[in-house]
């Protein structure tokens, strides 16, 4: 049999997916799963973009530019001046989903063995994106007790060498909600220029921060313009995860041009998923207000609720619809997969994401998990109920 690569072997299964065939097994047993372990929205996608796609009237689902429609482009410049992100079509690639858009980012800005810093924990599929590229994350943890929040500056400047390239962050951040402040950003976009780094900036829940709290984009930091690569997608904003649709937006014409050599090589993005999009951009205001209204209500019934389980600590997340919460467990990854195929409360049980796959740190996180409150509120109440009542018999409990 030929011999797989090195790199298919290195590259890291998904936390978010990789217990699937339990939780299918669990539901072929007739078990009713909670997911609470991918970020998968139930609110409905706005109508005006199920419209665009029901209505199509074409003969020829065509490939668009490499850089996706110009008029989508033209599109999504408005939405973004009109956020208060001014740039132009020619600063926009459309891009197979936010993923596409750092996979083409990270092969754009860094070479095999250079490394890119990132505040862990961080959305899982950082790491496998780095796998791909053969380039080497050097993580910065975050710690539960002071909320993730950002950690010192001073420790991203500890951990630069000869072979650091980029910056990576989310904001508002998956998977802790975290959210940054305009002078954190600035600290880092000094970090970038001293040394001649990328800022990656991962802004796809711009949309969904709370208690007042207004995000600031890292394309508005003044004198970074140059080092700024911000990665968008439609999946969360509109709830259009399916679409595949994203985009990277920087003001780097040497860096937009060079990554058009990777879009050209992959075609396209998805036809059907970018008329969705553009049609999209239509959506009243009315719409986010009402969705971030009901995520701040099921924030609020899931974490309060995961903090009155004895021995549970779950900070309360300023932004996404994502929460970290630490267990009295042995192992999250043990923890996760004993719910779906050992444990079940009136036949029902829950699907959550071990914490281990959102850091690059071996050994952390073992007794975290990411849990996303993408349910209705009444299914969040019920899920928190089960997990109680998994924690007071799972085998591997901690009793401290």
């Amino acid at each position: 049999m030929p011999k797989l690569s090195a790199k298919g072997g290195n590259m890291p299964a998904s936390p978010i997916r990789k217990l699937v065939p339990y939780s299918t097994a669990a539901k072929a047993a007739g078990k009713h799963v909670y997911h609470l372990n991918i970020g998968q929205p139930d609110i409905a996608t706005p109508q005006v973009a199920l419209d665009a796609v029901r209505n199509l009237d074409r003969k020829v689902i065509e490939y668009s530019d490499s850089d996706g429609f110009s008029s989508y482009r033209k599109g999504l410049a408005e939405y973004y001046t009109k956020v208060g992100i001014p740039v132009s079509p020619a600063d926009i690639m459309v891009t197979t989903g936010g993923s596409e858009a750092l996979i083409i980012g990270f092969m754009t800005a860094m070479d095999p063995g250079d490394e890119v810093i990132i505040p862990e924990p961080f959305y899982a599929n950082y790491n496998g994106f780095a796998t791909m590229g053969g380039i080497t994350v050097v993580p910065i943890t975050a710690h539960i007790e002071d909320g993730f929040a950002l950690p010192p500056v001073e420790e991203f400047e500890k951990r630069i060498t000869a072979r650091s390239k980029a910056i990576l962050i989310c904001n508002p951040g998956n998977p802790t909600g975290s959210l940054y402040s305009r002078q954190e950003l600035e600290q880092l976009a000094e970090i970038c220029v001293r040394h001649d780094l990328f800022l990656f900036a991962d802004e796809v829940y711009r949309e969904f921060c709370y208690d007042g709290a207004t995000p600031f984009s890292c394309m508005n930091l003044a004198g970074a313009e140059q080092h700024v690569i911000m990665v968008d997608s439609v999946s969360k904003r509109y709830s259009m995860c399916g679409a595949r649709v994203g985009a990277m937006v920087t003001r780097n014409r040497e860096f937009m041009s060079t990554s058009m050599k990777f879009a050209q090589a992959r075609l396209s993005p998805p036809t059907f998923g970018q008329i969705a999009g553009e049609a999209a951009l239509q959506t009243p205001q009315s719409y986010f207000d009402a969705v971030a209204a009901e995520y701040v209500h099921r924030r609020d019934v899931l974490v309060d609720g995961l903090n009155a389980i004895p021995g549970v600590i779950c900070p309360k997340p300023a932004g996404a619809f994502y929460a970290m919460a630490r267990l009295p467990i042995d192992s999250s990854d043990g923890f996760c997969q004993w719910m779906l195929e050992d444990f079940t409360m009136d036949n029902e049980t829950v699907m959550m994401a071990p914490g281990t796959g959102f850091y690059s740190t071996p050994g952390a996180g073992l007794n975290e998990v990411r849990v996303a409150y993408v349910l209705k509120v009444d299914d969040l109440r019920r899920a928190i109920t089960i997990i109680e009542a998994a924690l007071k018999v799972y085998p591997g409990r901690l009793h401290c």
